[in-house]
């Protein structure tokens, strides 16, 4: 929705940003302009020159915000990339000829505080190689990809730490948002390879009764999951934190995948090392 609200408001725009003073300022007063934005903060990341183009940099922004909606307002945290030569801004640049974003050359990498030990869901943390994949058990790519991945993986230990990441596309599939969370209480209460048998639910992805989506669950995992458990404050926090994670790293689809803390946008690097 922030995405929508702000990058709709520039294409390409005349500037001088030369330092990130001049990009947190120039964006600022460009957002702003729009009504749906009641508070705005805008901060620059991280700069970073381009090897492709020369004279331009990548400038990653988080973007603080309290915007309108149905109920009110509601506050929303975004990292968002804007690339400018110190007298144009653009939200893109295209390679002409791979036809590629430059954004995948400078997404977020992974940081050593968002490989948690609730995450790691199989191999040792001091594996050869770390693989962190975000996904929704009710988006069709990921049920046909991530269960083989984690199969593959789970085998070398020594190989591959593999982290898990919840990231429920809501809007698509209401019904994943209560799946994961049912899948973070039984893993608290001890349950032994949830995530694999979190692909195995069989569940209407519109479903919203919550009621019915546990019980669906339950019935694949032989499990007594209530819904006390998943309003837990612990089911909570693992959730908010594996969302904060997705929005630093710019995470926006399913299924996400990154290989020794760089985005795999292949998703097959695992399958490639010896």
């Amino acid at each position: 929705m922030l995405k929508l609200l702000l990058s709709t408001l520039i294409v390409s725009s005349c500037l001088e940003a030369n330092t990130n003073a001049d990009m947190e300022a120039f964006l600022k007063k460009s957002f702003s302009a729009n009504p749906n934005i009641l508070k705005l903060d805008v901060k620059v990341h991280k700069k970073i020159k381009l090897d492709q183009v020369d004279g331009w940099s990548a400038f990653i922004v988080n973007v603080d915000a309290n915007v309108k909606d149905k109920q009110g307002s509601r506050d929303i945290n975004q990292k968002m990339i804007w690339f400018s030569n110190g007298t144009t801004i653009s939200p893109d640049l295209i390679d002409l000829k791979t036809g590629k974003s430059l954004k995948d050359s400078v997404s977020p990498s992974f940081e050593s505080s968002h490989y948690k030990k609730q995450n790691l869901i199989y191999g040792n943390a001091d594996a050869t190689h770390r693989v962190a994949i975000f996904s929704d058990p009710l988006c069709p790519f990921c049920r046909d990809f991530v269960p083989k991945a984690i199969e593959y993986m789970k085998k070398s230990p020594k190989k591959f730490a593999l982290y898990y990441y919840h990231f429920p596309l809501e809007s698509l599939h209401p019904a994943a948002l209560t799946l994961v969370k049912a899948a973070t209480a039984a893993e608290l209460k001890g349950e032994k390879d949830v995530v694999l048998k979190l692909y195995k639910v069989e569940v209407d992805a519109r479903e919203r009764d919550e009621s019915k989506i546990l019980a669906a669950f339950n019935k694949s995992l032989k499990t007594n999951i209530t819904l006390q458990d998943i309003k837990s404050k612990s089911v909570v926090q693992h959730y908010t934190s594996d969302m904060k994670i997705a929005s630093e790293l710019m995470v926006n689809g399913t299924p996400t995948v990154f290989f020794d803390d760089k985005i795999d946008k292949t998703k097959a690097k695992y399958q490639k090392v010896k």
